[in-house]
């Protein structure tokens, strides 16, 4: 899910123009705080439900089954954290480079089908 929400996030920079990612988040100071709500937004819900699904599964594992003997809430926000924000920060940049040379061909292709249109 994380990779899906990634993929159309590099879409719509590469859309934008924007420069990638973690270079934005890197050197703009000013914008760092919009950049972190615009992740918040897209991996938000992952990240909440990755947590609340591990600790069920650990509070199933601890008192159904019996097999382990304490409750690590940590860990299911480390492991939603590895499985849902991790992979949208790692591969939305590179995502939007390898998306950027496609978008900008169908914007151009569009723009003189436009023209022609118009003649």
């Amino acid at each position: 899910m994380s990779l899906i929400f990634t993929i159309r996030a590099a879409i719509r920079d590469a859309k934008a123009g924007t420069t990638p990612y973690l270079w934005r988040f890197a050197y703009s100071k000013v914008q760092r705080k919009s950049i972190a709500k615009e992740t918040w937004k897209d991996v938000g819900k992952i990240f909440i439900i990755g947590t609340v699904l591990d600790i069920v599964y650990q509070l199933i594992v601890i008192y159904g089954i019996k097999t382990q003997a304490a409750f690590y809430p940590l860990e299911s926000v480390i492991i939603a954290f590895a499985l849902a924000i991790l992979p949208y920060i790692i591969l939305r940049g590179p995502v939007n480079r390898i998306v950027r040379p496609f978008i900008k061909k169908k914007e151009v292709a569009e723009s003189d089908e436009h023209i022609q249109n118009q003649n």
